[in-house]
């Protein structure tokens, strides 16, 4: 499982970058966070202790449903769908559609973090 950059930016330093790589002025490295994080905080708030143990569950016990995973973890199915959908904005998790079920796939379980 590959390592996830991330990394911590102000807003408007985040801002000036993304203008500058629109204007062809700055090019990214392929070595910079793909993912960024306006605080240090809102980084802890998503990779939390509790969010990288699921992560782990997720990626050793490939549960078939958000349910299935609900009932490993003992967490609601509700508050387990918002966790997923927000690692899911931030590319920690995949949701897969498995016919009728949503499969969640844990794209990495280390994170190298740039701040």
């Amino acid at each position: 499982m590959k390592t996830i950059v991330v990394g911590i930016m102000s807003q408007e330093r985040m801002r000036e970058r993304a203008l500058a790589i629109a204007q062809g002025t700055y090019k990214p490295k392929p070595s910079e966070p793909k993912i960024w994080f306006t605080s240090m905080r809102s980084l802890a708030e998503v990779l939390s202790d509790e969010n990288r143990a699921l992560l782990k569950i997720i990626r050793e016990s490939k549960p078939e449903s958000i349910s299935s995973l609900a009932n490993m973890t003992g967490r609601q199915p509700g508050n387990l769908s918002r966790t997923l959908k927000t690692m899911s904005n931030y590319g920690f998790v995949e949701m897969k559609r498995d016919n009728k079920f949503l499969r969640p796939v844990a794209k990495a379980t280390e994170f190298r973090i740039l701040a």
